[in-house]
């Protein structure tokens, strides 16, 4: 395709060809999987269109989607539209699956963003605007739901506007008909429609108020997009009509360059307004050619894809949903991932939700799920050439706000549990898997609550496994406050070679952070030097968990005397004595609880601030101050330090605060001294563990 079709000089004759991939995003419940199933009802897809509700969709079909109602990973579903090929591909809403939508986003050609005229969903229609805005995807704006709304299209805009740094542009209003909207008017082919049940709209003439209404906002269409067209300009200055190609033209190329994002309205329940949504994408969205060099792929004559997401299905194994991006993928095609891990295609699968159909070989342009990729993960950067093809995206999760201690239900099942967790972040790598050999724990960190849930439900319903729940433990530790000196003595006899160990340890408290030291200040070899080392270990034995029940750190230990026996001596001998020497004198050196203290940085919008600060007081956080949010109009982050038992749960009181959209990444700050009755309390849940 050439400069001149992309950029068009009419874009209603030169639109782009070629398959295309489209991802509905938008806030939570505004609507999405039921604009899908309208858009693959309107293109004969499916027959009929199926109901979220009723769990008949194409969308949300997974067993974890349909049982808590909800969009928990994405829909894919391919279908044609005057004999033009379009991949819609359903993101989930959720603030806690948007690792879904952010990994789908580098390889689309537009966004459908489907939302509503809810001012509660504004921070997260903004989550979502800013995400396309830095990725650089050209995106419409679907108003949903526009049959409920008592709010005129005007107000709605200005509602709607903060949300996005680019100017919303109303491609439509509404036709009201006693306080019901009845119809749109499309302002750039200046025609009027009366919506018909699930039928394409009726044309109608317009007068009266009707008609002054679409003039009025017509011109503030043409203004608009005036701002980019100089020739626009002079033309609305002279007061002479644009032609209708010039309208069209700076539309497609408006919209192309993100310079603004138009809005259509509709209810996706009854497909309306979906026809004129496709009609918008065709005509003016760009085409795989325009991904292609915004992504800076030069492929020459090899194949180059990029994997959307990653699934590991019952019957056909795994699969690689990706988009081909140029040349051609076969069933056999060798392909390397940028980081050089090759692997052998099996199998080319046209997808149709949770439907796999196999087909032949994909074209560039095409969405595809490839069989049996095994190393190839979400984001990858795929080529069939003989040098591996430079990654085209980063795509990090975001920081993870939630944790949850899980352990197989039976110990015959730990293998079996680690195949599963591996399987789990192949598909989702916004889900983090941390091991505690201290205390034998696997903790899952993921995005929320129901990211956790949906999580766990997967290891016992997809990967066969069923798992025990629990708070994960707090990294507490203990230290001394005052100096102690101690024999250790280790001695038994029970025929013929005994064990004879004895140390004199002096140990001392240390500045906090500055972890442990041994030293050895042994004269005349009272304690032979190749016993020296068993010493240290038996100490570190000993500083494993302290008389609160916890391990000890900021503690010197210096070997200063002891003795030996030329027979009994051994490595063995010397280790329990060091031991034994360590762990009767911390009782005598005034133990004192530590808990970990976190920085913690909370992004909220700045209405919610007040309500963060008092979270965060009501935690015994230490509030540190507030700042604006660099780049995010009408948003704060707020710093504190709080100690890590009470970040356990913060996130679930930050979304409350915050519509949904707050968040926070902590690191940890330092050790602190914990007394008192909330110390005491740990220390005997620990003892009662025990």
């Amino acid at each position: 395709m050439t400069a001149a079709n992309l950029n068009g000089t009419s874009a209603r004759d030169n639109r782009v060809s070629g398959p295309r991939c489209v991802a509905l995003v938008g806030p939570f419940q505004s609507g999405k999987t039921t604009l899908l199933e309208g858009i693959l009802s309107r293109t004969g897809a499916i027959q009929r269109q199926g109901s979220v509700e009723a769990g008949t969709a194409i969308g949300d079909s997974s067993k974890e989607a349909r049982h808590h109602q909800m969009s928990v990973e994405l829909t894919v579903a391919t279908t044609t539209f005057m004999d033009d090929t379009y991949t819609f591909i359903d993101c989930p809403g959720s603030v806690e699956f948007a690792h879904d939508m952010r990994a789908v986003l580098p390889a689309v050609d537009a966004a459908i963003v489907v939302c509503e005229a809810d001012e509660k969903k504004v921070p997260q229609l903004q989550l979502i605007l800013r995400e396309l805005e830095e990725q650089k995807i050209p995106h419409l704006l679907f108003l949903n739901k526009i049959d409920k709304t008592d709010k005129r299209v005007r107000e709605t805009l200005k509602l709607l506007q903060p949300a996005s740094r680019i100017p919303l542009l109303l491609r439509q209003i509404p036709i009201w008909k006693s306080g019901i909207v009845t119809g749109f008017v499309d302002l750039a082919l200046e025609r009027a429609h009366v919506y018909k049940e699930h039928a394409p709209s009726q044309v109608i003439e317009l007068s009266g108020e009707d008609l002054d209404r679409e003039r009025t906002a017509r011109f503030t269409m043409l203004e608009t997009l005036a701002d980019h067209d100089d020739e626009l300009m002079e033309q609305l200055l002279a007061d002479i009509p644009p032609p209708l190609d010039k309208v069209f033209d700076d539309l497609s190329k408006e919209l192309r360059g993100g310079q603004v994002v138009p809005v259509l309205l509709g209810v996706a329940t009854r497909s309306n307004g979906v026809l004129r949504l496709l009609k918008a994408l065709r005509h003016e969205s760009p085409g795989a050619s325009a991904t292609v060099a915004r992504l800076g792929i030069e492929a020459k004559n090899d194949a180059v894809a990029y994997v959307l997401k990653t699934l590991n299905t019952a019957h056909g194994g795994k699969m690689s949903i990706a988009r081909v991006l140029a040349g051609t993928i076969g069933d056999g095609t060798n392909l390397q991932s940028s980081e050089g891990e090759a692997g052998r295609v099996s199998g080319v699968f046209k997808l149709m939700g949770q439907a796999t159909e196999k087909r032949n070989a994909a074209a560039a342009g095409e969405t595809v799920a490839l069989g049996k990729l095994e190393h190839a993960k979400t984001g990858d950067t795929l080529s069939s050439g003989k040098a591996a093809h430079a990654a085209i995206a980063e795509v990090k999760p975001y920081a993870p706000v939630l944790a949850v201690g899980i352990s197989a239900k039976e110990r015959k099942d730990d293998v079996k549990l680690g195949l599963a967790l591996n399987k789990l972040i192949e598909e989702d790598p916004s889900i983090t898997i941390v091991h505690k050999p201290e205390t034998h724990e696997i903790v899952l960190w993921g995005q929320g609550e129901m990211h956790l849930r949906i999580a766990v439900e997967r290891i016992t319903e997809r990967f066969g496994v069923n798992v025990e729940k629990r708070i994960p433990s707090v990294g507490y530790r203990e230290t001394i406050r005052k100096p102690a000196t101690q024999r250790g003595r280790h001695k038994k006899q029970s025929g013929g070679h005994g064990q004879f160990g004895d140390v004199v340890l002096e140990i001392k408290p240390m500045p906090r952070g500055s972890g442990f030291t041994f030293t050895d200040a042994i004269k005349g070899g009272v304690v032979p030097n190749n016993y020296i080392s068993s010493v240290e270990e038996g100490v570190v034995d000993g500083l494993k968990f302290g008389p609160l029940g916890f391990p000890v750190v900021d503690v010197a230990v210096k070997l200063v005397d002891g003795s030996y026996h030329s027979v009994d001596s051994s490595d063995q001998a010397f280790r329990t004595a060091g031991r034994v020497g360590i762990v009767e004198a911390l009782p005598n050196c005034q133990p004192v609880l530590l808990e970990p203290i976190h920085l913690v940085e909370i992004a909220c919008p700045s209405e919610a601030t007040a309500k963060i600060n008092a979270i965060m007081s009501g935690r015994r956080g230490q509030i540190l101050g507030f700042d604006t949010r660099e780049g995010w109009d009408g948003w704060d982050v707020v710093k504190a330090q709080m100690a890590e038992a009470e970040i356990g749960d913060l996130i679930v009181e930050v979304r409350s605060a915050t519509a949904g959209v707050g968040s926070f990444t902590f690191k940890f700050d330092h050790m602190a001294e914990l007394t008192g009755r909330t110390a005491d309390q740990i220390v005997a849940s620990r003892r009662a563990a025990e």
